[in-house]
């Protein structure tokens, strides 16, 4: 009996193209065979797409400390952190669902929001104003120069849908398979297709 070859595995597993379009608030899913260790199954929320380029943060990718075990003035605050992608990863970013708490902030679908005022987020944290649920920590983020996210969309590194941002702040690990299996059909199928090629 004859294998089916990596090549072929591809070809079964390509995207089939659903004409969204990347943009701010969408998520970007990575095809089963992306490798590397910032992107491999990893769900990317995108907070800027312009012409320029494009700028997101994973979703997936636990670092397994709290954000006080990083930021050591902050107090005890037990909100995991991420790893937001591979650029500037010794800075920390956010989402969060508190405009109205955090001035400053970039809206990037309703009910969600990147960035503020950092001082008055210490603040926050300190009065015991902010819930765990209200906010996502990252280290660092992930960016494209201009035309390059919509060229690896083109080679079907990557699969654009959207979640809605209760999804997005859950903290869910595993947001992959989850978006995927929303998505129905051959969708499925990839979910569960092992990290493993080999395992059958």
């Amino acid at each position: 009996m004859k294998l089916i070859g990596v090549d072929e595995l591809h070809d079964i597993f390509r995207f089939e193209s659903n004409d969204i379009k990347p943009e701010k608030g969408r998520i970007l899913i990575a095809e089963p065979f992306l490798e590397g260790r910032y992107f491999k199954r990893s769900v990317v929320l995108l907070t800027e797409f312009s012409n320029n380029g494009a700028l997101g943060f994973v979703l997936n990718k636990p670092i397994h400390l709290n954000i006080n075990e990083l930021l050591t003035d902050l107090d005890v605050f037990e909100s995991e952190v991420f790893v937001g992608g591979p650029v500037q990863n010794n800075q920390i970013y956010y989402l969060h669902t508190v405009p109205h708490l955090i001035p400053n902030s970039f809206q990037v679908l309703d009910n969600l929001y990147w960035g503020g005022d950092f001082a008055i987020l210490k603040e926050l944290i300190v009065s015991k104003r902010l819930k765990v649920h209200q906010i996502r920590f990252f280290a660092g983020y992930s960016g494209w120069s201009a035309g390059q996210l919509e060229e690896e969309i083109k080679e079907n590194s990557w699969l654009v849908s959207s979640l809605k941002a209760e999804e997005i702040m859950s903290e869910n690990s595993d947001i992959w398979q989850d978006a995927l299996n929303q998505l129905g059909g051959n969708y499925k199928l990839w979910a569960n297709f092992p990290k493993d090629q080999n395992m059958n």
